[in-house]
């Protein structure tokens, strides 16, 4: 077992719990993107128990923080609200130039993968825009309930493994964030097992079209990422703060989200099939 994911684990869950912010993007700084593609797409091979010794401890991490700081992160969402999207715009900004040199742009990004990113970014960022659908908290589960609920699951899921694209994005725009969040809060264990069922099975597929297009595909693909990264900063973007301690927080707050971006780029970019 590979314990040391367990704050792997931790730093995506928290991650997986901000609107906007990207459990792949955090597993990209991290430096085990490509990895985890590969141990999710390859559980059910003759190699399960080499790819359970790299997920379950990153399971775990992230299992305990959903369920530990579903409440904390309610508390700075609605207390701190532009301290803490800033810290997280810095983490997305910090990781740039080390995606732009994994991706090798430099040698092998021509005009139209310049194009691709540009309109995946903006496509991206007009989702701020969009309204979430009805938040009406789901408390208890009914036929209907449930396929929304299972389906909602997967939809987050595949989120979760494109750097740049939020699960709870997805689920606020589904209008499922709510019932989500309250779940953890409350710990609805009917409500979590259906999600948790759905995101298990979106991560299994999803990882595998994720993980073949790296493979074949894989400069069209990091221009698609590296869109939805910079598209992801206007997401979550909250606006100008107000001058004083807001803005102070809120600068002091980026910053923080650079150094730790800085902290835990790994200084040699992991190896994907070119």
């Amino acid at each position: 077992m590979e314990w040391r994911n367990i704050y792997r684990g931790f730093l995506m869950g928290i991650s997986d719990l901000i609107p906007g912010v990207s459990g792949g993007t955090i597993a990209f700084l991290l430096g085990i993107y490509d990895r985890l593609l590969t141990s999710i797409s390859g559980l059910f091979s003759k190699e399960w128990k080499k790819h359970i010794g790299f997920l379950f401890p990153l399971a775990v991490g992230m299992g305990l923080t959903l369920v530990l700081f579903s409440r904390v992160i309610k508390f700075l969402l609605a207390n701190y609200f532009a301290p803490t999207q800033f810290f997280f715009i810095g983490l997305i900004i910090g990781i740039l130039p080390f995606m732009a040199k994994q991706a090798k742009v430099k040698t092998t990004f021509k005009f139209h993968h310049y194009i691709v990113l540009l309109i995946v970014g903006v496509l991206l960022a007009m989702t701020a825009f969009i309204s979430p659908a009805d938040s009406t908290v789901i408390t208890s589960l009914t036929p209907t309930s449930t396929l929304v609920l299972f389906l909602s699951g997967w939809a987050a899921s595949t989120a979760m493994l494109l750097p740049g694209i939020s699960g709870s994005f997805v689920l606020l725009l589904l209008g499922m964030y709510s019932t989500a969040i309250s779940a953890l809060s409350d710990f609805n264990i009917p409500i979590m097992i259906v999600i948790g069922l759905g995101v298990i099975l979106g991560f299994v597929i999803s990882s595998k079209i994720i993980h073949f297009l790296l493979n074949q595909h894989a400069t069209l693909t990091f221009a698609i990422i590296i869109g939805l990264i910079v598209g992801s900063v206007f997401v979550i973007y909250p606006g100008i703060p107000e001058s004083g301690t807001p803005f102070l927080m809120s600068s002091v707050a980026l910053i923080m989200g650079l150094l730790v971006s800085n902290l835990f780029s790994p200084p040699e970019a992991e190896s994907v099939k070119k």
